[in-house]
């Protein structure tokens, strides 16, 4: 891990999709303002040197990858159409697909998050009381710190979510305040911090170099 790179991750959750389903003109609705909060966050994390990841769903297209989807999307005028414009990936961001709810299951993303050094997670897309929700209590069992900004997810109505975000503050000890109060460069050093503590290496290099 070199100095610019904190051990804090930015994941977007299912955000390129299609929404091609019963009930998604309704999370729709609620995924515009979301993805508009995203891109800001994303602004800010790129300002502050955190990886941001993609961790999508292959929606059972198993001959996909990313530009398989982002262009069937955009190609093809479908619902999710504006979401994927806001937040189609560069070539900067990491790509991982998933074959079910949970980012972790059956694929690569825990071994790119140790790659990375990661300890802390912001984790942000849809649907908040699906894909998120089960990521999130997959994070929590291997020990991330995470934060889930409220204004970052979106479900079907707002009552989902707001039952969502409880379960994962009350169950996950996710921190779940507005991305606009979260303190990027404050989040990276307290990170930094705790990987110091955990790693006696990190720890003497640190104490050296003061």
């Amino acid at each position: 891990m070199s100095e610019q790179t904190p051990p804090v991750a930015l994941l977007l959750i299912d955000v390129i999709n299609d929404l091609e389903f019963e009930g998604g003109d309704k999370l729709l609705e609620y995924a515009i303002p979301m993805a508009k909060q995203i891109v800001l966050l994303k602004t800010r994390a790129r300002e502050a040197q955190i990886p941001v990841i993609y961790v999508n769903d292959n929606f059972g297209i198993w001959r996909s990858n990313f530009n398989t989807l982002i262009e069937r999307c955009i190609r093809e005028n479908l619902r999710g159409k504006r979401i994927v414009e806001l937040l189609t990936p560069t070539e900067k961001d990491y790509l991982v697909l998933k074959p079910k709810h949970s980012g972790f299951f059956s694929t690569h993303l825990e071994l790119l998050l140790n790659h990375l050094n990661i300890n802390t997670l912001i984790m942000t897309g849809i649907a908040g009381n699906i894909c998120v929700l089960v990521t999130a209590h997959d994070a929590y069992m291997r020990g991330y710190n995470l934060y889930i900004p409220q204004d970052c997810i979106a479900s079907n109505s707002l009552e989902l979510n707001n039952q969502a975000i409880a379960q994962m503050e009350g169950v996950a000890e996710v921190n779940v305040r507005n991305s606009t109060e979260i303190d990027l460069l404050k989040t990276a050093r307290e990170a930094a911090n705790q990987s110091k503590r955990q790693n006696p290496i990190l720890l003497m290099d640190a104490q050296a170099s003061r």
